[in-house]
C-alpha cells in the first residue's frame, strides 16, 4: 500500500493550490478529486483572481491544474468513499478508500467544497435537466432566443442573469427579497440591460410542464410565469460527510470549525475552501486557506 505524507480530498481551487504547495515543500502528495477544478468550472468569468483581470472558470482551473502537475503533484480522479483515523498518539496515519484503492497518508486535507442547494418544490426534480438546471455555463446555449428565469438574490444569481441573457431572449431573477445582494459593478450591469427583469418579494411553489418544464407558479399569488427554463442559483451546502464520519468538528450549518493554520480538532487533518466556515468564501480565500494547510502539514510531518 502507497503511504504518503499528504493526502487532499477534492481538486477544486482549495484542492489543486494545496497539491503544488505540498509538492513544492518536498511532501510526497496526492490530489483525489471528482472533478478536477471544483464548482469554479461552472462560473462564466472570474474577475477577482488577484493579478488577472478577468478569466473564465475553467481556464482558472486548467491554469491551477497545470501549475499543480508542473511542480510535480500526483492528481487522480477518483471519488474517496471514507477516511479512517489509524493514528497511536504522535504517529499519525490515515487511511483513504475510493472506489479501487486504499491510500494512507501521514496528515490529511479535505478541501471537499459544496454542492448546489435546491429549492425543494414540486416539480423540481421532475424536471431537472428539463428545463431545471444548478448551471448556466453549462446549460445556457440550449436556451437560445427563450424565456428563462434565474432563482436566487445574491452575486451567483446575478451572475447568471448575466450569462443566460447572452443567449436568452428574456431572463426574469426571481428575488425573494427586496433587494438583490450582488456586487454594486453586477448591479449596474443588470440594471443596463434590456434583457433582465428583476422580480423582487417573489418565490417558486411549483415548476410545471409537460414533456419539459414550461413555467413556475409563484408562491403566495398563484400566478404563472411562463418560461422555458429555470436556473436555481440560491447558494451552496457544504460537502462534510466524510469530515464528520472521522470525528471533525462542524458549526450548526455542517461547515468544518478550523483554526488559522487550517487545523480541525483531529490531530493531522486540516481543511480548506468552501466545506469550512470562513465566513467570507472565495476561490482565493480557499486557495490561501489550502496553501497554509500544506505549510502546518509539513510542519507537522517534519
Amino acid at each position: 500500500m502507497e503511504k504518503y505524507d499528504l493526502i487532499i480530498i477534492g481538486a477544486g481551487c482549495s484542492g489543486l493550490s494545496a497539491a503544488m504547495y505540498g509538492t513544492r515543500l518536498g511532501l510526497k502528495t496526492l490530489t483525489l478529486g471528482e472533478l478536477p477544478g471544483g464548482l469554479i468550472t461552472t462560473t462564466h468569468l472570474v474577475e477577482n483572481w488577484p493579478g488577472v483581470k478577468s478569466i473564465s472558470g475553467p481556464d482558472l482551473a486548467m491554469s491551477l491544474y497545470d501549475h499543480a502537475q508542473s511542480a510535480g503533484a500526483e492528481i487522480k480522479s477518483e471519488k474517496v468513499s471514507d477516511i479512517k483515523n489509524l493514528s497511536d498518539g504522535d504517529n499519525l496515519l490515515f487511511e483513504v478508500t475510493t472506489g479501487g484503492n486504499v491510500y494512507q497518508s501521514k496528515t490529511v486535507l479535505i478541501a471537499t467544497g459544496t454542492e448546489h442547494k435546491k429549492l425543494g418544490v414540486k416539480g423540481e426534480k421532475e424536471f431537472e435537466h428539463k428545463g431545471v438546471s444548478f448551471c448556466a455555463l453549462c446549460d445556457g446555449a440550449f436556451f437560445k432566443g427563450k424565456v428563462v428565469g434565474v432563482v436566487g438574490g445574491g452575486d451567483s444569481a446575478a451572475k447568471e442573469a448575466l450569462f443566460l441573457s447572452e443567449h436568452a431572449e428574456k431572463v426574469f431573477l426571481i428575488v425573494r427579497k427586496d433587494i438583490l445582494r450582488a456586487e454594486p459593478i453586477n448591479i449596474d450591469r443588470i440594471k443596463a440591460n434590456g434583457k433582465i427583469e428583476i422580480v423582487y418579494n417573489t418565490e417558486v411553489e411549483e415548476v410545471f410542464g409537460g414533456e419539459k418544464m414550461e413555467g413556475i407558479v409563484v408562491k403566495g399569488s398563484g400566478e404563472k410565469i411562463m418560461m422555458d427554463g429555470i436556473f436555481v442559483a440560491i447558494g451552496h451546502t457544504a460537502q462534510t460527510g466524510l469530515a464528520k464520519n472521522l470525528g471533525v468538528a462542524l458549526n450548526a450549518r455542517e461547515e468544518i470549525m478550523i483554526d488559522r493554520k487550517s487545523a480541525t480538532n483531529v490531530k493531522g487533518v486540516f481543511a480548506a475552501g468552501d466545506c469550512c466556515d470562513t465566513e467570507f468564501k472565495q476561490a482565493i480565500t480557499g486557495s490561501a486557506e489550502a496553501v497554509t494547510a500544506s505549510y502546518f502539514a509539513y510542519l507537522t510531518v517534519n
